[in-house]
């Protein structure tokens, strides 16, 4: 009979997920158990089976990011070209089923480190896998752990880029939507923005603040509220291309023409915003970059060649026609 980790489990009177631990040398086990699994490891022969390291890399998603989010799909493929070199194979974890345990999903798997792609909404379980012995990268979440790091675009410095452009292009009433603030993306961003404006004596209208989840319909039905208002804003800064592309529906709905009444700046730079009509002026993310860095960051940490280490990358203003 074929011994399986399910069996050794059964014959040690564990779980699967601790006999797990056992074999990947985790701490978190006590010395009895630990014992008597091994014990039926040696017993059964299956000891000599597991020595063999599997070159596996967990990805999991933010709650609300899709895995077909236009920024986060070239990130990915920088990433898993990457890592594909270097012999790792790829395993997706659901990320829509609530009370899941990362640790225990990726002992199961038998991943050698995992890549969490951030968003609006962090299971409390991605941080109690940031706390585990599992090396992780972060992207666009910040990951702390002793085996963890992250990579993020230096956000703060958005909103001076598009402020200081608004600015000598003569906007001074300049609204913003940007994510939820209980993200650091979302909070940078946003600091950024109020920053910028500060810097140049500006002031911020609360009435053309508004907050988003980075999808195109929030983004459409926060420039509809700001549109509402009796006076409205010259210029937009929106925190994603995906959201300005909402925004831009809604303002041409308002019968208001682009950039003439209403001049707007997206940001991430996905592949489509160059194809807009007008083309969207945006913040461009060193997509392939940010990839990259997280492939060869999270590979040396799995080797142990790197400590927990964090990597901030600068972005661009490309102007276009919408501003």
């Amino acid at each position: 009979m074929k011994i399986t980790i399910k069996e050794i489990a059964k014959r040690a009177g564990v779980s699967v997920g601790t006999v797990s631990k056992v074999i990947h040398n985790y701490t978190d086990v006590g010395d009895a158990t630990r014992k008597r699994i091994l014990d039926v490891m040696a017993e059964t022969g299956y000891q000599a089976k597991v020595q063999r390291t599997k070159k596996r890399i967990g990805v999991i998603y933010g709650v609300r990011v899709s895995f077909n989010h236009p920024f986060f799909v070239e990130v990915m493929e920088a990433f898993s070209k990457e890592v594909g070199l270097l012999g790792y194979d790829l395993v997706f974890f659901s990320s829509k089923v609530m009370g899941i345990n990362y640790v225990a999903k990726c002992i199961e798997a038998e991943v050698t480190g995992c890549i969490v792609i951030g968003g609006d909404e962090i299971q409390q379980s991605i941080y109690q896998l940031d706390e585990s012995d599992i090396p992780c990268i972060g992207i666009d979440i910040q990951l702390t752990g002793n085996r963890s790091g992250y990579v993020m675009t230096n956000n703060m410095n958005m909103g001076k880029k598009v402020i200081e452009h608004l600015y000598l292009t003569g906007h001074r009433d300049i609204g913003y939507i940007g994510g939820l603030v209980n993200t650091v993306v979302g909070m940078e961003r946003e600091e950024g923005f109020r920053n910028g404006l500060a810097e140049f004596g500006l002031t911020v209208n609360q009435d053309w603040m508004m907050a988003g989840d980075f999808s195109e319909e929030s983004g459409y039905q926060a420039m509809k509220q700001i549109l509402a208002n009796k006076a409205i804003p010259s210029a937009m800064f929106v925190a994603s291309d995906v959201m300005a592309f909402g925004a831009i529906l809604a303002i041409r709905e308002n019968g208001l023409a682009i950039p003439e009444d209403l001049a707007i700046v997206g940001c991430d730079d996905i592949e489509i915003s160059k194809y807009t009509q007008p083309p969207l002026s945006t913040i461009r993310q060193e997509k392939d970059k940010i990839g990259r860095l997280a492939a060869f960051m999270l590979v040396d940490l799995i080797n142990g060649v790197l400590e927990s280490s964090s990597v901030v990358v600068d972005c661009e203003l490309l102007v276009r026609k919408t501003s």
